[in-house]
Parts: structure tokens; sequence; C-alpha cells
């Protein structure tokens, strides 16, 4: 379990020791595809770190219409928000296949930042850098057309998840089209029709819970 711990980037300058209490005040648990954490304007008590596997976290409008804000990956932790500011879940997390989270309930998260400022300045890092990805998702939606808009989303989450081989980047994916589609902020007819037109030049190419992007082809 320490080796897990050891790579998320919130505790990357902890000893092994300091790991073992993590895991003492810590609850871990294995979770299906499907599982809903919570829900987006419930109170928030727990702080969440992903082992594995992989989490949506979205909101959904009055009729029901679900827009997806970001991926959550293995390594990578969600949830802290209304714990430091008191106020309901800002929006709902799904897991998108088996994942393995790492739970820590708000009374241990609050005293490992008072005893970690390594863990401090790691979250305050990871808030600011939602925030610029806020700020350019407004500005994206505002001046880009669908069409960009959709390269970006690929180009992003490949450069955030994907492996590379070459000219090749492999990209794990588990999110389906409609929330791909979410994800750029455009109609899923916009999102298919980008997608056949990339697959048809060689630049994308789709698998089984995976997507591969030719960077030779991508800057032609």
């Amino acid at each position: 379990m320490i080796e897990w711990l050891k790579k998320v980037s919130l505790f990357d300058n902890l000893n092994d020791e300091q790991l073992e209490h993590i895991l003492r005040i810590s609850h871990r648990r294995t979770l299906p595809a499907g599982t809903i954490l919570f829900h987006e304007k419930e109170s928030g008590t727990t702080f969440y770190v992903v082992l594995s596997g992989s989490i949506k976290l979205f909101t959904k409008s009055g009729s029901g219409e679900e827009k997806v804000l970001s991926l959550v990956n293995g390594g990578e932790s969600f949830g802290e928000l209304s714990l430091l500011d008191g106020r309901p879940r800002s929006a709902s997390a799904q897991t998108l296949e088996p994942t393995t989270v790492l739970e820590l309930a708000s009374e241990h998260f609050m005293n490992l930042m008072q005893e970690h400022f390594d863990i401090t300045r790691g979250i305050l890092a990871e808030l600011c850098r939602r925030l610029r990805a806020t700020n350019e998702h407004v500005n994206d939606l505002t001046f880009l057309d669908g069409r960009t808009r959709v390269l970006k989303n690929l180009i992003s989450l490949a450069n955030k998840n994907g492996k590379r081989d070459g000219n090749m980047i492999s990209i794990p994916m588990s999110l389906n089209y409609d929330e791909l589609a979410q994800m750029a902020g455009v109609a899923k007819t916009v999102l298919t029709e980008v997608v056949r037109e990339l697959e048809q030049r060689g630049v994308l190419q789709f698998g089984i819970n995976e997507y591969k992007l030719n960077l030779l082809k991508l800057r032609s």
C-alpha cells in the first residue's frame, strides 16, 4: 500500500513512517463502475485519493442535463473544497471503472494539512490549477468554435493521461461520446463529426477504452 501512496503527488515528500500514518487514519475502498461517491449539494465530510481507476466529476442542470467537469485518475485527489470552506459539494462524483480510493474524514484531513505543509501546498497548487482551467474553459467557450474545442480537449487529455511511443500517444479513456462532448462543451453531433474527420485523416484511432493520437499527422 505504501508504494501506491508514493504515486500520489500530494504525498511526494513524505517518508515511509508518515505514509504509514496516513494509512492508519484512512479507509480504503474498491468500488465497481458506476458508483456515486457523493452528489452535488450534499455536505462534504470526506477527502478522496484515487489509487487506481478513474472518476468523473459532474454537475446537472435543473432539467437533468449532465455536464462533465473533469476526470480524476490514479494518483490524483478530490473532494477537498467542501472540507475547506464548509459549503455543500460543488459537483457529483462517479466511478467510470472499477476504482480503488483512499478516504480521509474531515478531521484527519485538516490535521494532515496542519502537520504537513507539503500537503497543504500541494492542495493549494491543485486548487489554483483548477481555477486556471476553469478560466481557460470559459475563454474557450467564448472564443473557440466547436471543432477547435474538441481538438483542444483531446490534446489536453493526451497531455494529462497519455503514454507516448514515438509519434503515437495512447490515452486510456473511460468516458463515452456523451461525456467527451460535455467536457468539450459541444453537442454530441459536433464531437462525432470531428472524430470522424480525424479518423479519416489518420490523426485519431479509437479502440476499446482508449484512443491514440498520431502527432505527426496532427501537426500536418
